[in-house]
């Protein structure tokens, strides 16, 4: 299996990495910095003896490159710097993505693409539009990540094991996401029987926070070891068909009542992409929190210079 990265940042670096210990294919990093990605490539092979492992990772700034990949992992963009919200980079990086998406269109025409750069939900939107694919092929990595948060922010609070929790969070990956109380379980338990309102809430806020606050933490950058194991995650699922479900940003096709809106929902991944989308029974206030979300990107993204 080919696996390719473009963008060598931290996420991308980082998300390179993590494949090839997982020893999940060939794995193409792309970045127009060339030296970064031939560097850190060379870092990550050089890694190989000490751990045992045998993949690979190969670094250039030819995006061509990613020819024939089975699977495409698009980092590339700026990163948020403090104050700054994922919208604020939605032109720039708009561009960055439709030149990138007009080259794998023709290189890797088969390819699952996997959208990381922010704002993700509208970037990815932007790749199904460009690329023609169909919406199975095209999804973005944000609440794999933003579950993860939540369930961490969770252990802390409840002192349990974080792999003891699965937790669910819906809607787009910013400021508008949604975690869901009802659908976190714990040991199999629901969060609401095990915490107060009062408490749940300062945990639902504190994760729709995270990422700006790790960024006011590093003054320059944001967050990539958690996002490049969200990356790596949904490759593994892929690239071994094994069919689980993942919270990922989807082209909604009257799912949930929403059409025409890529948003974060449950979805069953597999070898061909998303395999199926999982249609929580919403309550009133659940669906009105959504219904916003996805307004609200809808929105950005008619306004999006395209």
């Amino acid at each position: 299996m080919k696996i390719s990265v473009i963008g060598a940042g931290n996420v991308g670096g980082t998300a390179a990495m993590r494949i090839a210990q997982e020893r999940l294919g060939e794995v193409v990093l792309v970045d127009i910095a060339e030296g970064l990605a031939k560097g850190k490539a060379a870092d990550i092979n050089d890694a190989r003896n000490v751990l045992m492992y045998d993949s690979a990772v190969y670094g250039t700034g030819d995006i061509s490159a990613v020819g024939g990949s089975d699977i495409v992992v698009f980092t590339a963009g700026l990163a948020r710097k403090p104050g700054m919200t994922r919208e604020d980079l939605l032109n720039k990086n708009a561009a960055i993505l439709k030149e990138a998406c007009l080259k794998i269109k023709e290189s890797a025409p088969g390819a699952i693409l996997i959208i990381v750069t922010n704002p993700l939900d509208l970037m990815t939107a932007l790749a199904l539009r460009v690329t023609g694919f169909d919406r199975s092929r095209v999804l973005g990595m944000g609440m794999t990540l933003d579950a993860s948060r939540f369930a961490n922010i969770l252990s802390e609070r409840l002192n349990v094991p974080a792999s003891a929790i699965n937790a669910c969070v819906i809607g787009s990956h910013g400021e508008g996401m949604i975690p869901l109380p009802r659908f976190t379980k714990i040991d199999g338990k629901p969060l609401t029987r095990l915490l107060d309102v009062s408490s749940i809430e300062e945990a639902v806020k504190r994760t729709v926070g995270r990422g700006q606050e790790i960024v006011s933490y590093f003054g320059n950058g944001s967050a990539f070891f958690a996002p490049s194991a969200a990356i790596c995650d949904l490759v593994k699922i892929i690239a071994l068909d094994t069919r689980r479900v993942r919270g990922v940003s989807v082209m909604l096709e009257g799912e949930y009542g929403l059409r025409g809106v890529c948003i974060g929902v449950p979805c069953r991944i597999g070898r061909s992409g998303v395999q199926e989308v999982m249609e929580l029974e919403l309550d009133a206030r659940e669906n009105e929190k959504l219904r916003a979300s996805a307004e609200g990107l809808k929105g950005l993204f008619s306004g999006m210079a395209l």
